[in-house]
């Protein structure tokens, strides 16, 4: 007994006893549905780099790192689901699991951008350290630039904070500093910005 593709009834025949659509069908139906939910996990996969430099939290790389784990998972699970609608093999979990990953991007987009919109700017601690390096990456969609500073932080050698061109050119190695650091209105705290001692 297997499922129908577009509404996950249990059928006995070829016809979806419920949305009365034959497997063919079905599986057209299906595949358009998945085209669109990937569009949507796409586009949010395209907002969040952008809205995470707004306000930008202090682990970004770590967090673009673990973005990049779970845009690689769901779509290879997109195309699984498509090779298994393809051949009309049952699908019906591998469904639901992907179902779970179209908003994730949205909702990390909408938490980093509240944690920092919702902080109140009376609470900036400023940390003294010193410029190590620079990093710049030119790349498809944006620009890469970060100074390498001493990290403040326990367990933290180099903190890495980006950085827009003017902070980029303006600051060189061994220059004395002041990083910005807010806290988070939900507790993940965000690079506020960096100033000359």
């Amino acid at each position: 007994m297997t499922r129908c593709f577009d509404c996950g009834a249990e059928r006995i025949s070829d016809q979806c006893p419920a949305c009365g659509l034959t497997s063919a069908a079905a599986e057209l139906v299906f595949r358009r549905r998945l085209v669109n939910r990937t569009a949507v996990f796409l586009v949010g996969s395209l907002a969040f780099p952008y809205v995470s430099q707004i306000y930008p939290p202090l682990d970004l790389d770590l967090m673009l790192v673990f973005f990049g784990l779970l845009f690689f998972v769901a779509l290879t699970l997109a195309i699984i689901l498509d090779r298994r609608a393809r051949n009309r093999q049952e699908l019906e979990v591998l469904k639901r699991i992907y179902s779970g990953f179209i908003p994730l991007p949205w909702m990390l987009a909408a938490l980093l951008f509240l944690n920092g919109r919702l902080d109140n700017p009376k609470n900036i601690v400023y940390h003294p350290t010193t410029v190590e390096n620079r990093f710049y990456q030119r790349g498809l969609l944006r620009v890469s630039r970060r100074l390498l500073v001493d990290g403040w932080r326990a367990g933290q050698k180099i903190e890495r904070l980006p950085v827009d061109a003017d902070d980029f050119d303006r600051f060189q190695d061994g220059d004395a500093v002041l990083a910005g650091v807010e806290p988070g209105a939900i507790g993940i705290p965000w690079y506020y910005g960096i100033y000359r001692r």
